[in-house]
């Protein structure tokens, strides 16, 4: 029997493709589901069908997920052969009106996955192809066939999501932050919520090294936190040998240094504010995605480091405040402070492959992997454990 753990993709997978991923966001600004984008690093690039299908099967998150991918090859033999687990494949119009694809798209309702059309086809579907589909990919300004909901894609910044939602869009794909924090005219002082502030207290408080009867005390200020921290600790995400029943627990199990990671996590995902989901979906995946790059170093402390380096850098965006301000609160290592305010420093590099998997840019893709002389194969096992792990925690 097949070895269907993350565990198992310990070798490069796919080596001909870039993978990519965007949260797929509805109206209340919840995270519907996970798109994983697939583009052929080359038109001539040769996909193991069977590799693929049985890396979404170990990693992929049941329920909820989006493939799209690029070239026909690729597509045809999704469709021909898609997930087992339900699945939402995007299908360009164009493939769509083909003939030659009608049965596989007809069959994808019966075996209980759905399409995802992109663009407007010039001419009505067959009705056995067109029950596929029950959204579509729209440009700003395009309607949508009657009983179809509208899909924006691609959509970057949060004033474009908010954009698209007041144009009828039903979803969003995309991300609600481009480019680093910047601050508006006008704009209100932003206050921090009162469970934040006492998370960064309490970052402080172990880079400190106070005892741990004080850390106590300034958690119990708000239990909920305690709890979130526990259920962190306790997932499988996190790997511990016996299940973590307090706080002071987890300090003699963890040691004060590491943490400063959950406790990092904690914070990066402790918002009540809805509009920051998208955002915390950010941070999560690049905190263990900058983790799985750092897999193979030595150095524990490193590792940790990559890890708070790439959950820290979507903060200025929760927390709206430039990292030069921010940072002075928080203590972070100086590698992650060289990263995250001077883009410099040995992470930035690996930042920057994080920035250009989420944007799905096939040359910034290449030209980031040659500077760290990664391959794609590499990257994408990275990608999909980091996935994989970001679904546990949540």
């Amino acid at each position: 029997m097949p070895d269907n753990s993350p565990a198992a993709l310990d070798h490069a997978i796919l080596p001909g493709v870039a993978l990519g991923y965007a949260p797929v966001i509805d109206r209340q600004r919840n995270i519907a589901g996970t798109r994983l984008t697939l583009v052929p690093l080359r038109a001539d690039a040769r996909i193991d069908h069977a590799e693929l299908l049985a890396a979404l099967a170990a990693t992929w998150p049941k329920g909820g997920a989006v493939i799209s991918a690029q070239g026909e090859a690729l597509l045809s033999a999704l469709l021909a052969q898609p997930p087992a687990e339900p699945t939402q494949i995007e299908v360009p119009a164009f493939i769509a009106a083909d003939a030659a694809h009608a049965d596989a798209i007809a069959a994808l309702k019966a075996a209980g996955h759905t399409g995802l059309l992109k663009g407007l086809p010039n001419a009505p579907l067959p009705a056995a192809v067109g029950a596929a589909f029950r959204q579509v990919v729209l440009e700003p300004g395009q309607a949508a066939p009657a009983g179809v909901a509208v899909v924006h894609a691609g959509v970057r910044g949060a004033e474009a999501i908010d954009a698209s939602f007041k144009a009828g869009a039903e979803i969003v794909i995309g991300w609600p932050m481009d480019g680093p924090y910047e601050a508006t005219a006008g704009a209100p002082k932003t206050e921090i919520a009162a469970d934040l502030q006492v998370i960064m207290e309490l970052i402080s408080r172990v880079d400190e090294g106070e005892d741990v009867e004080r850390l106590e005390q300034t958690l119990k200020r708000d239990p909920s936190l305690a709890f979130k921290l526990l259920r962190y600790m306790n997932s499988a995400a996190f790997g511990l040998p016996v299940e973590v029943s307090s706080f002071r627990h987890a300090i003699m199990l963890l040691g004060y240094a590491r943490l400063k990671r959950w406790l990092a996590l904690l914070l990066t995902t402790a918002s009540k504010d809805h509009s920051m989901r998208p955002i915390m979906f950010g941070a999560v995946r690049r905190g263990l995605l900058m983790e799985e790059f750092a897999a193979g170093m030595e150095d524990r402390e490193q590792r940790d480091e990559m890890f708070i380096c790439g959950l820290f850098s979507l903060l200025d965006h929760m927390l709206k405040a430039p990292f030069e301000k921010l940072l002075q609160s928080i203590p972070v290592p100086e590698r992650v402070r060289q990263a995250l305010v001077d883009d410099a420093g040995p992470f930035h590099p690996y930042l920057e492959l994080v920035r250009a998997i989420e944007s799905e840019s096939v040359f910034d893709y290449r030209e980031r992997a040659d500077a760290l002389m990664l391959g794609a194969g590499e990257i994408n096992a990275c990608v999909l454990r980091a996935l994989h792990k970001a679904t546990q925690l949540e």
